[in-house]
Formats: C-alpha cells, sequence, structure tokens
C-alpha cells in the first residue's frame, strides 16, 4: 500500500473515533504511522539444460569419416513442353444487308420479299426497307365467282441510336384484293351470278413515331396516323398516341401512363340488314385515358398495382361515359425457375375500327357499325417455368366479361338490294355486338432440344355466355397447335407446323321487308372443325443462295374458314432466298 493511501485510511478512522467519542470518552491515543513492508523475492537458480554427468562407464567416442563416391548416369529423358488446349472455333456467318426471297405454285401462287438494311455513324442510325406480296388468281371448282386475292406491303423506317436512348420513325403502305365469292350453294341461278362484281380492294397508308430514353422520367412514347379505305369509298382515319412517366422511389417504382385514341369513318353503304340503301353510316369514337401504377419487387416476389382510368365519348352521337379498369398483375417464384405462378385482373377499353376487322376477315362487308369493346375485366391466374433447362412450360386459367364484343356474322340475304358490288348475296360478313363472359383454359410446352432442334404444342379450350343467349357466332370451343423447326446440318433445314380449329356456329338469314333482323326467317350454321397441316424444307447452296419449297394443307381438306368461304386444297410453293449487301 502507498504511503498516501495509508494517511487517508488512518484519517477515517480516526473521524470514526471522533463519532464513537461523542457517546464514550475513551481518551487519547497516540498513533505512529511506519514505514510498510515491502516484502522481496530471493534470487532462484535455473537448473542447467545439459547436466554434467560423472560416471566412470561412460566411454570416449571414436570419430567417423564419412565419403560418397559419385557416378555419372546418361539420361535420354526430355520432358514435352506443355501447350494450352485449343477450342475449334465455328466459322462465323457472314451477314449481309439485304435479301430477296421469290416462289411459285400451284393455284398460280406466288410469293415475294425484298430487304434491305443500311447502318451509319457506326451503326447509331439505321434505314430498313421492305417489300411483302403474297398473291393467286387460282380458281376454285366449288364456286363460280372468282377468287383471285393478293396482298402487298411496303414498309421503311428510320432508327437513330443515342447513348442514352433512341429514336425512330416509321412510313407503310398496302394494298389488298379479295372477292366476295362465297355464294349459298344452289340459290342463284346463273343470270344472277354473272351479275356480280365481287371484288374489293382495300388500301392503307401510315405514318409512326417512337422514342425511348433510359433513366429519365419521360421514358418512352409511340404516335400512330392511319389512313384506311376502300373500292366503294369506305374510309377511315386513326390517330393515337401512347406515353409514359416513370418515377422511380427508394425501393418501389411509380408509373404514369398517358393515352389518346381517336378513330373516325365513314361508309357509303347502308346496312344490309336494310332493305334501301338510303343512307350511309358515320362513326367517331374519342377516349383519353390515364393509367398510374407501381411496382413492388421483393425478394421472390413482383406486384404491379394499378388502374385505368379511361374517358370514351361517341362523338357522333354527342355521348361520353366513364370508365375504371384494373390493372393489377403479380408473379411469385415458388420453386427456383421450375414453378412460377402469375396472374392478374386487367381492364380497358379497347378500340376498334375498319382496319382491324379487315385484317381479321377480309370478307366484311362495307356497311360496319364501330363501336369501341368495354372489357371490364380479365382476370387470369397460372402456372410456368422450365421443368429440365430444355423444357418449359405454361398453364393458365382465365375469365374474362366483355360488354359489346364485336362477332363475325353472315350478312343475310338481301334480294332487294341493288348495291354496286355483290355482298348482299349471303356472303359477306357484318358485325353483331353481345356480351360475352368467356372461361377458358390455356396450356403450352416448348422443347429445345439443342440450337438446331426445336418443337412446341399448345391448346386452348373456351366456353362462352352470351347476354342473348345465342351462340357466341364464329367462335371455336377448342383450338390447337403445333409447331416444329430443326436445322439437319449447316445446309439442310425444315419445319412444320399444325393448326386445330373447332366447330363455330354462324347464321343464315334473308331480308324482308318491315321486319327486325331477329325476325328474320334463319337457321344457324355448323361450321365442321379442321385440321390444317404446312411444311416447308429448304437447302443453302451457299452464304448467299438458297432454295426452298413450302407445302399447305397437307391433308388436302377444302375446309371452311368462315361460313362459305372454303379455302384451297393441296398448294406447293418452290423458290429462292439470295443475300447481298447493297
Amino acid at each position: 500500500m502507498s504511503r498516501k493511501f495509508i494517511i487517508i485510511l488512518g484519517i477515517l478512522f480516526g473521524s470514526t473515533l471522533g463519532v464513537l467519542a461523542q457517546e464514550k470518552d475513551l481518551g487519547t491515543e497516540t498513533v505512529t504511522v511506519v514505514k510498510p513492508y515491502s516484502p522481496t523475492v530471493s534470487d532462484a537458480f535455473k537448473i542447467k539444460s545439459v547436466p554434467v554427468l560423472i560416471d566412470s562407464i561412460i566411454q570416449a567416442k571414436k570419430e567417423i569419416k564419412y565419403s560418397i563416391f559419385s557416378v555419372p548416369v546418361a539420361s535420354t529423358f526430355v520432358p514435352a513442353k506443355g501447350t494450352a488446349a485449343t477450342v475449334q472455333k465455328a466459322t462465323p456467318e457472314k451477314l449481309y444487308n439485304s435479301s430477296v426471297s421469290m416462289g411459285l405454285g400451284n393455284y398460280n401462287n406466288a410469293l415475294l420479299d425484298v430487304y434491305t438494311s443500311r447502318d451509319f455513324d457506326r451503326g447509331k442510325q439505321r434505314i430498313d426497307v421492305g417489300v411483302n406480296h403474297f398473291s393467286s388468281r387460282g380458281d376454285l371448282d366449288f364456286t363460280p365467282l372468282e377468287t383471285d386475292f393478293y396482298n402487298t406491303d411496303i414498309n421503311a423506317a428510320y432508327s437513330n441510336r443515342g447513348r442514352d436512348g433512341d429514336w425512330g420513325i416509321s412510313l407503310g403502305g398496302g394494298h389488298k384484293l379479295y372477292n366476295w365469292y362465297g355464294l349459298p350453294e344452289g340459290v342463284f341461278d346463273e343470270a344472277t351470278i354473272a351479275g356480280i362484281d365481287e371484288q374489293q380492294q382495300y388500301y392503307n397508308a401510315d405514318v409512326g413515331a417512337s422514342f425511348r430514353q433510359e433513366d429519365a422520367v419521360f421514358s418512352k412514347g409511340e404516335l400512330s396516323l392511319k389512313r384506311f379505305w376502300d373500292e366503294v369509298e369506305s374510309g377511315e382515319n386513326r390517330a393515337s398516341l401512347l406515353t409514359s412517366l416513370d418515377f422511380p422511389l427508394s425501393q418501389e417504382s411509380f408509373m404514369l401512363g398517358f393515352k389518346t385514341d381517336y378513330v373516325e369513318g365513314e361508309f357509303a353503304n347502308a346496312d344490309v340488314n336494310n332493305t334501301a340503301n338510303a343512307e350511309g353510316i358515320a362513326y367517331s369514337q374519342f377516349q383519353v385515358g390515364l393509367s398510374p401504377s407501381i411496382l413492388i419487387e421483393k425478394d421472390e416476389l413482383h406486384i404491379r398495382l394499378g388502374a385505368n382510368l379511361v374517358y370514351g365519348m361517341d362523338m357522333e352521337n354527342s355521348e361520353g361515359n366513364f370508365y375504371i379498369y384494373p390493372q393489377v398483375t403479380a408473379s411469385y417464384r415458388l420453386l427456383d425457375e421450375v414453378v412460377i405462378v402469375y396472374g392478374g385482373v386487367n381492364g380497358e377499353l379497347r378500340q376498334n375500327s375498319y382496319a382491324d376487322f379487315v385484317e381479321e376477315n377480309p370478307f366484311v362487308s362495307p356497311t360496319l357499325v364501330i363501336q369501341p369493346t368495354d372489357q371490364q375485366y380479365n382476370a387470369e391466374l397460372g402456372f410456368k417455368g422450365q421443368l429440365f433447362p430444355n423444357l418449359s412450360y405454361n398453364v393458365r386459367g382465365s375469365y374474362k366479361a366483355e360488354n359489346r364484343k364485336p362477332l363475325f356474322k353472315l350478312n343475310p340475304q338481301n334480294d332487294f338490294r341493288d348495291d354496286e358490288k355483290g355482298y348482299t348475296y349471303g356472303n359477306s360478313f357484318e358485325l353483331f355486338y353481345d356480351d360475352v363472359k368467356t372461361l377458358g383454359i390455356f396450356g403450352e410446352l416448348n422443347l429445345d432440344v439443342n440450337r438446331n432442334f426445336s418443337l412446341g404444342i399448345n391448346a386452348s379450350v373456351s366456353e362462352y355466355d352470351t347476354e342473348t343467349d345465342n351462340p357466341a357466332w364464329n367462335l371455336p370451343n377448342l383450338e390447337g397447335s403445333l409447331f416444329m423447326d430443326y436445322q439437319l446440318d449447316e445446309n439442310w433445314f425444315m419445319g412444320a407446323n399444325i393448326f386445330y380449329v373447332g366447330e363455330r356456329e354462324d347464321l343464315s338469314a334473308v331480308v324482308i321487308p318491315n321486319a327486325q333482323p331477329s325476325d328474320f326467317p334463319a337457321n344457324i350454321i355448323t361450321l365442321d372443325a379442321y385440321i390444317d397441316a404446312n411444311a416447308h424444307v429448304g437447302y443453302r447452296l451457299s452464304d448467299q443462295l438458297s432454295i426452298f419449297a413450302k407445302a399447305s394443307n397437307l391433308a388436302n381438306n377444302d375446309y371452311q374458314r368462315w361460313a362459305n368461304f372454303r379455302v384451297q386444297s393441296f398448294q406447293i410453293l418452290a423458290g429462292a432466298t439470295y443475300k447481298f449487301d447493297f
């Protein structure tokens, strides 16, 4: 202990005695503080690790001398130098910026496909031009009318790619020729048939612009202007604008979509259900919409929550309505890539147009009533994933509710009309709007054995419930398809596809004066299911030249895709493709 601590201890002890002295007087004493005891450790002697032994038995060691006798040995072994293993590289395929394909076949079928592309400024700018043509001038035995058709499209596009995004413009035009050749059998005499002008021609022109920006609030936009018209003074104009604003948050992202869509047109002829062609049909539909949504991503879960707010206006009749649709999608990786659960509920006010209906069914009459479709919701739930690295699957169920769903239905036979074009003989189609609820199941499998072989199959089953209790005209309950592509070697290639479409129902009617269309004499037509099998094969003579052959409708079945409109039976077309730099 230190001296200072001893002094403090003495003071405290003295104070304690003082307190006790208040109770009893012990007298006075003298306390003498001496130097504290400081013990020391005495020196220790370390034992030596090698003690000296005193033993008379130990003898002195004899000194031994060692020597090595070296003998040289001759060796012929020479180690081989190591070399790195080399990978045999495949010769890269030379790419050409232009190609021309031409083919001819039976039924006087002809194919032409021309494409060219040019890059500028080290690939930052690009121009693409394409011309596609397919035609047939063959006659079909089952109808006395002309069955020619051809379809020609011309497209050009310019694109500019920057560091943070890209933009581009496009121009297009087209010409289609079809005939209303689907006359009911045994109804009209030769004189009446001889006076039918069954030809219809369609024309279109369009211009578009688009841009995409990375890491920007104003992320993308599309503008489209289209003009569509036909040979019988029908015309349609359409303008649409789609934009998107992205707002990244801390862990989520917010997106605001905006769209406007305007379509207006006029048909010079009245509805075929009218006995007199007195007045044409005009339509004008405008809609504007906002679609806010938020994307939530957490581990294996992805959810987009949003809504689609649309105001639609029938400008021809000065009527408007406001619509609110759900926009919800989600996916969850249940078992990594093996099982992914996905689903959603979406709705929209779908803008319909004359051009879109012609693309789906070119045999419509130029007397359509154009209205938008109110798809209240489309709910889906499914599973998809990869069972093996080369085998993927997708299975889903859906339930959809649509108001004013357009269905193609045969125009009635109208003997009171004397229109310039012959589409009033029960050989054209009108639009029948119905409220339809659809329950559907869809499944598909895709197999990629290797980069040279792929195989896929899919099927869908649908059940329809209509508000009018009529069949869902021309909608099949069962559809399926199978496709296959195979690269046999570096020269030979082939492929095939098969389509199945189940039974459909249509209505054949006759116009009578002073009656509603629902009161016309009519009977339901059931169209048989059909299978359409197609195949193609080709051989590359060189890097630039190859020949090919295509076969269609291998089952040689003249089925009816639409009521009274039979297709060409077995078709074969052969041609060549030449690639070059332009």
